[in-house]
């Protein structure tokens, strides 16, 4: 890492200041253990209250941990899950869901990152042939894993569609927030569209927070039980829903999403006249995915850190997070253009020599 602002990831940051005083307050004297607070009891009422949820919250440690727990309420032993090539169960978590749940992973080409009732249908040809795992669920990422936000519209669809092809929906939510922000929607509004899905805080400015949101109550009755068994019951739970409490104080998780989209959008404005720099996606939560000349992102990770998403494509992803400043993205765009410009010199220089 250097010393200048990453956009590598939004995990990269550190957390809130108002995480931070509101895990110091919850510090104070003992409290019992494993969720039996009055910090998780209050904090869950909330959580469910704000997404409508009647089959209760349930808070974890990571994300991957929530979208096994959430997959895992969901699927019987013969059930696979529906999703796209590039959502994160599928290419980021080591074969977990295969691994600890025992499904099988249907992974449907989609070049945006998201599903529609005509790729979820597509998968569905097995259906009673007992040579088959049987879908029973479909996952979609909002926000996508390449950045883009389904329209509630668009999530409508598929839960209509999911509805009545006896389909359950796990909506991974690791960056729920910037979804909301973009849309400008309330939570329960993108909830309604799934049987289970995920909040996330980690990326939002919390420590290491995520809760998992059961819709219906009948859904809800094995999910302590899986959490335990699946590590991901914390003892001192006071101290993840000390983070949660602090991120719904005055909807803090949405002005922090507000601003990284917007940091996102200031640095996607600002490469669109660059030469040799080709948005590939929209830019519509906290992510901007670019093509450029090799050579250029090798001399920008000399000073910056951000990751290569497609080695092959050149295409590169930069990450804005709830404390990336105008000045962080300003002076990243500065060594973009110079880099730029010293690029296509360089190629000038040698397409000069080399006719001469």
């Amino acid at each position: 890492m250097t010393g200048r602002k990453s956009f590598g990831s939004d995990n990269h940051t550190g957390a809130h200041p108002a995480v931070l005083r509101a895990m110091m307050e919850a510090n104070s004297g003992d409290a019992v253990a494993y969720g039996a607070d009055e910090w998780t009891e209050r904090v869950t009422t909330q959580l469910c209250e704000a997404f409508q949820a009647d089959g209760g919250a349930f808070l974890v440690l990571n994300g991957s941990g929530a979208n096994v727990l959430g997959l895992s309420a969901l699927l019987r032993r013969h059930e696979a899950v529906i999703c796209a090539e590039s959502a994160h169960i599928n290419t980021d978590e080591c074969g977990a869901p295969e691994r600890l749940v025992g499904t099988k992973l249907l992974a449907v080409p989609a070049p945006d990152g998201k599903l529609t009732p005509e790729l979820i249908a597509g998968q569905l040809g097995g259906r009673g042939d007992d040579h088959f795992a049987q879908p029973g669920v479909v996952a979609v990422t909002q926000a996508t894993e390449f950045g883009t936000c389904y329209t509630l519209a668009e999530l409508r669809k598929i839960a209509d569609f999911c509805r009545a092809s006896d389909l359950l929906v796990f909506l991974d939510g690791a960056r729920l927030a910037n979804a909301v922000a973009y849309l400008d929607c309330s939570l329960a509004e993108l909830a309604e569209c799934a049987d289970v899905l995920t909040f996330g805080g980690t990326k939002n400015g919390g420590v290491g927070a995520e809760a998992l949101i059961v819709m219906g109550g009948s859904l809800a009755a094995d999910v302590p039980y899986l959490r335990k068994q699946q590590t991901q019951l914390t003892s001192k739970m006071r101290f993840v829903a000390a983070q949660f409490g602090a991120l719904l104080q005055d909807d803090l998780w949405r002005s922090n999403a507000t601003h990284a989209n917007a940091m996102a959008r200031r640095l996607a404005d600002g490469v669109r006249a660059v030469d040799g720099v080709e948005i590939v996606h929209p830019v519509q939560a906290n992510a901007v995915f670019a093509r450029l000349r090799p050579r250029h992102i090798a001399a920008l990770q000399r000073d910056w850190t951000f990751h290569v998403w497609d080695e092959r494509g050149s295409v590169v992803r930069w990450m804005t997070a709830f404390d990336t400043s105008e000045a962080d993205v300003d002076a990243f765009l500065a060594d973009i253009r110079s880099t730029a410009v010293g690029q296509e010199s360089r190629d000038v220089s040698r397409e000069s020599s080399a006719s001469g």
